[in-house]
């Protein structure tokens, strides 16, 4: 019960927030795609808790195999529907001409920022199973869907647009990286929200990188490499 209204907060300050991004620029608001991000966010925080527990952990291990697994076959499934499609959606190898060169310092940039984070914040003693689950789940399952579908309904959703950085920002990139940073910090347990202001950050802040990359490569290849490198090395320094 308590994901549940976890995530119907979520999904409730993405009402709110985005209505009134909407309400701004109504020339460039379509709301029927912010209730199709809604419905992505709901379906993906259903597979990721196995519909809250409600569904048995046939994989078993310390770590949510199965959840990532559930989600990630719905994002690949979303991603093949004619509304949405591989491509548009970033899943794809091919990266967009004469993008790798502005991209590489970028990357760089980024996994700087986790190589910091590493040295601030070391990790524990890690065991095979964890090193194995953080090169591989978590990059693959939520850039697909962040920067993936999620983005295409939010960008959907909100088509204004303003160039900076040599990609063209909207509103639908702004709400990714917060619903982002709300999954990793904000929550509901024991009658009460919680939400973690430093988790946030750091969650938020490099996804904002992530989505650059999304948008200059027109993939999600790279902000996968790079999401596994980043949860990885807090493992291994």
């Amino acid at each position: 019960m308590d994901g549940v209204i976890g995530i119907g907060g979520t999904l409730l300050l993405l009402l709110v927030i985005g209505s009134f991004f909407g309400v701004t620029d109504r020339q460039h608001f379509a709301p029927r795609w912010l209730f199709v991000a809604m419905l992505l966010i709901a379906v993906n925080d259903a597979c990721l808790t196995l519909a809250y527990g409600a569904m048995p952990d046939l994989i078993g291990g310390e770590w949510n195999w199965e959840g990532k697994l559930l989600a990630l076959c719905a994002s690949l499934f979303i991603a093949s529907l004619p509304a949405f499609g591989w491509k548009r959606s970033g899943i794809t190898l091919g990266q967009q001409a004469g993008s790798l060169k502005a991209a590489i310092p970028v990357a760089l940039l980024y996994c700087g920022f986790f190589v910091a984070i590493a040295l601030i914040f070391p990790g524990g003693k890690s065991n095979g199973e964890e090193i194995a689950f953080q090169l591989t789940m978590p990059g693959v399952e939520e850039e697909i869907f962040y920067r993936g579908i999620l983005l295409l309904a939010l960008d959907q959703a909100f088509s204004g647009r303003i160039r900076l950085l040599g990609v063209d920002w909207g509103w639908g990139a702004v709400l990714s990286c917060m619903l982002f940073g709300m999954a990793h910090a904000f929550g509901y347990s024991k009658g009460h929200f919680s939400f973690d202001a430093m988790t946030m950050a750091l969650t938020a802040l490099p996804s904002f990188i992530a989505v650059w990359l999304r948008l200059r490569t027109g993939s999600v290849a790279l902000p996968i490499v790079l999401h596994n490198v980043g949860n990885s090395l807090s493992l291994l320094i």
